[in-house]
């Protein structure tokens, strides 16, 4: 890893490793278990480099340490679950925390409200259907109004 001016200069293809090691943490779909989410050693020796240069580098690149993005990824992931009207028990095990505890306590920290809150101020309503109205009336609302003149000028004639 080179510096300079405050910048770090890497190697075009140990950027590409990187960018393929951070989609990989960042897999969050619902087939994805958290334990095929390949841990950090696993990534630096892809990458040939030790794993705490490899939290360094992914750190000065990204803006984020591999865990600090893995968790990001896991909490976005369960927003989302969440304003889809997932159930809280079932969003903190899809998106691979193992105690609904520790789960509901991160959330509210990162996002400012509990998993439940954020669900209930997330999912809308849906309006209530239009009033109905007879076939008769419908049908006098496609009259044109020149139809209404005549059959009052008629009554008062």
């Amino acid at each position: 890893m080179l510096r300079s001016a405050g910048r770090v200069l890497i190697d075009p293809h140990t950027f590409r490793k990187l960018v393929r090691a951070r989609a990989r943490l960042a897999a969050t779909d619902a087939g994805d278990d958290a334990r095929e989410v390949p841990s950090v050693r696993a990534l630096a020796l892809e990458l040939h480099i030790s794993p705490y240069h490899f939290i360094r580098l992914f750190d000065a690149v990204f803006g984020a340490t591999p865990h600090q993005f893995r968790t990001r990824a896991r909490l976005d992931h369960a927003r989302h679950l969440l304003a889809a009207g997932g159930a809280v028990t079932d969003v903190c095990l899809e998106v691979g925390f193992a105690s609904l505890g520790s789960f509901s306590s991160l959330f509210a920290r990162r996002v400012g409200a509990s998993p439940s809150a954020y669900r209930r101020s997330r999912i809308t309503v849906p309006a209530p259907p239009p009033p109905r109205i007879p076939g008769c009336l419908g049908m006098l609302a496609t009259l044109p109004p020149a139809a209404f003149r005549n059959s009052r000028e008629a009554r008062l004639g």
